[in-house]
């Protein structure tokens, strides 16, 4: 339950061990970048721009040459692929490769090309093919398909609308060329929308002969052949041919070359790590022989960090505190069990400086809660079975997954409590089977209640734990204004309010409205009832008269407690958001046991045996998944809105290090 406590580290060294000491700090990964330095006439910055965006070209090249390869030749994955992580490999494989990063380079762009030189052999295909489909409704022409002349004839193709007959583009020729003679016409094709034909005439005829037929809709084809349409087909057909086999040597060519895969990938974090490096560098205040970086380095690092560099460069390193008015960035620390609930802090925000991290005290009621919607013990030992083995199996996950499949390993283990308490397997799941099948009602008991026999019980006792959880967080306020000395902020806005609650809830317990919903009688002496009266009352004109404290205005001073007392049902409303515990843990039950009712339904067959199953296997499968992501989503609700809204606001920028980001593998660390 803490935030590791940052120093500022500042790194003055000679300008020939810069490369060294950056690699070796960025290879560390302990420092994030953050001068405190301007430039003067002594220290300037240099301009890495352009060989910072030379590497992240190389990067993007590479990595648009591993899509291309995925395209041609897919690397066989497993199921489980996301769950392995990057590959590890040694610094002896990455020097090796990266004395080849000018050839691997190369390989890229031959990758590239021939991909490229691939589409315009399809599209170039593609053109032949539309040039058949063109060429199809004139295939019973034996001339070519242009303007043909002889020594006194010209022979016109063209088509005209569908529906045209030599009739009536004989009608046309008499009516617009009267003075035409001997004008021949041959219809090649008749189609729905088109009519292919061929006008031979004479040639001084020729341009009254096409005038009269353009009058009628007539146009020449959109392309001419040189060869009679058989002919020009053979020939579109072994151009197809020809692509279609040149695509084929290109697609064994790229298949051929996934074998440069691993190493393309190793060369595309290279250039990606030193365009990084670059980034940095271009920051540094420099001199003539010296340069200086210098930023935040958790205080446990800065130790060993200083040490090193004293010991192998001939340098000059300083290790400060932070300012008061200065905001580090955030690394979360906690247990074992906490450390894995850290990205649902961080999903909602990182604490600011001054604040406490709430990850361990909110990871004991997350798992508490997650496990009471879900609730069913069966889907409890599944979902935690399924995560640890996954956990074991792949342990070179990335550490954001694991920490995820850890906190379901967890919400599992507290969803099997839940269901033993609660006596729910899979719903209830062995009253079915063993009536069904056995002729006999077994039942498992709950350890505790069954919560669909007796849910006003449950309701009651969602309150409490909501109560409990809610008066933690003001607990904690309270530990802060304590901590920061705040003492009448910690009598106003934390002592008051616990007097005002502890008596509105003691006043409750004996109350009618609570015998009716607990199904129970609570009575208190009359001293503790009075006492709850008054302590009630105290808080109430306490909240009243101090919430306003901060005006001197005592009209407004007032106005402000009463605001501030309104709030009560802001607190009535926090306590009832707990009976979600209820409502998704009933949901559970109820889908589970509505399943298992619809699969005794069957006959007591082997059909019935089959179909049952399969109900059963894909009803509850439904059934945790849709459970699952509502306890998910709950359990988030209840810890931001709720818990976090008595005492935590986040805000807090998270550690950025200078470190090799890779994307594909990552450098086995010498020992």
């Amino acid at each position: 339950m803490s935030v590791l406590k940052m120093q500022r580290i500042s790194i003055c060294a000679l300008k020939k061990d810069r490369k060294a000491i950056l690699e070796k700090l960025q290879s560390l990964g302990v420092l994030e970048v953050s001068h405190i330095m301007d430039e003067d006439d002594v220290f300037k910055t240099m301009d890495t721009a352009g060989q910072r965006q030379g590497f992240e070209r190389a990067a993007a090249s590479v990595d648009l040459a591993l899509e291309l390869l995925e395209k041609y030749a897919p690397e066989k994955k497993s199921v489980f692929a996301a769950l392995e992580g990057k590959k590890l490999i040694t610094a002896k494989t990455e020097a090796a490769v990266r004395e080849e990063r000018r050839e691997l380079l190369k390989t890229a762009k031959q990758i590239y090309d021939l991909d490229r030189e691939r589409a315009e052999q399809a599209a170039a295909a593609a053109r032949y093919e539309n040039s058949i489909e063109s060429l199809m409704p004139w295939m019973a022409f034996d001339m070519p398909v242009k303007v043909t002349e002889t020594k006194r004839t010209v022979t016109i193709p063209g088509m005209m609308p569908g529906g045209t007959t030599l009739e009536s583009v004989y009608e046309l020729l008499e009516e617009h060329a009267p003075q035409t003679e001997g004008a021949d016409v041959h219809i090649i094709s008749s189609e729905q929308n088109m009519v292919c034909l061929a006008v031979i005439c004479l040639k001084e005829d020729a341009g009254a002969v096409e005038d009269a037929l353009r009058s009628g809709g007539f146009a020449r084809p959109s392309q001419n052949w040189d060869d009679t349409p058989a002919d020009e087909k053979a020939e579109l057909l072994s151009r197809i041919g020809e692509c279609r086999r040149r695509i084929g040597a290109i697609e064994e060519q790229l298949s051929g070359l996934a074998r440069q895969r691993e190493k393309l990938k190793i060369v595309a974090d290279y250039y990606r790590v030193r365009a990084d490096k670059y980034a940095v560098l271009g920051q540094l205040p420099q001199s003539r022989r010296t340069f200086v970086i210098s930023g935040y380095i958790p205080k446990c690092e800065a130790e060993y960090v200083s040490g090193y560099l004293r010991e192998k460069y001939d340098c000059a390193v300083d290790v400060e505190e932070l300012g008061e008015d200065e905001e580090p960035p955030v690394i979360l620390k906690n247990n074992p069990f906490s450390a894995n609930m850290e990205g649902i802090v961080e999903s909602y925000g990182l604490p600011h400086k001054g604040e406490i991290d709430p990850t361990a005290v909110m990871s004991f009621f997350y798992i508490f809660f997650f496990g009471m919607m879900l609730s069913d013990a069966a889907y409890g030992a599944l979902v935690a079975l399924v995560c640890g083995v996954l956990v074991r199996k792949f342990p070179g996950m990335s550490p954001g997954m694991k920490k995820s499949l850890k906190l379901f390993f967890y919400c599992g283990l507290s969803t099997l409590v839940w269901g033993i308490l609660f006596g729910g397997y899979f719903g209830n799941i062995v009253d079915i089977v063993s009536q069904k099948f056995f002729g006999h009602t077994v039942t498992v008991p709950a350890l505790w209640f069954i919560p669909l026999n007796d849910p006003m019980k449950l309701l009651v006792y969602s309150l409490l734990f909501g109560v409990i959880h809610l008066f933690t967080g003001l607990g904690i306020k309270g530990y802060l204004c304590l901590r920061d000395r705040q003492y009448m902020d910690f009598f106003c806005d934390v002592a008051l309010w616990f007097m005002l609650l502890a008596g509105l809830i003691l006043m409750l317990l004996p109350s009618d409205i609570f015998a009716s919903i607990a199904q129970t009688e609570i009575v208190f002496p009359h001293a503790l009832n009075l006492a709850a009266r008054i302590l009630a009352a105290a808080g109430a004109a306490g909240i009243l008269l101090m919430s306003g404290r901060s005006s001197r205005n005592p009209v407004l001073r007032i106005a402000l407690g009463a605001y501030d007392l309104y709030n009560i049902t802001g607190w009535l409303s926090d306590v009832l958001s707990y009976s979600r515990l209820l409502a998704l843990g009933l949901a559970t039950g109820v889908i589970a046991s509505v399943i298992n009712q619809m699969g005794s339904m069957l006959p007591n067959n082997v059909i019935g045996v089959i179909f049952f199953v399969i109900i059963f296997i894909a009803g509850h499968t439904l059934n945790l998944a849709i459970n699952l992501l509502g306890a998910y989503v709950h359990t988030n609700r209840l810890q931001f809105v709720e818990f976090f809204g008595k005492f935590y606001e986040g805000g807090g920028r998270p550690f950025n290090p200078f470190r090799e980001n890779t994307k594909y593998a990552d450098v086995k660390e010498e020992t």
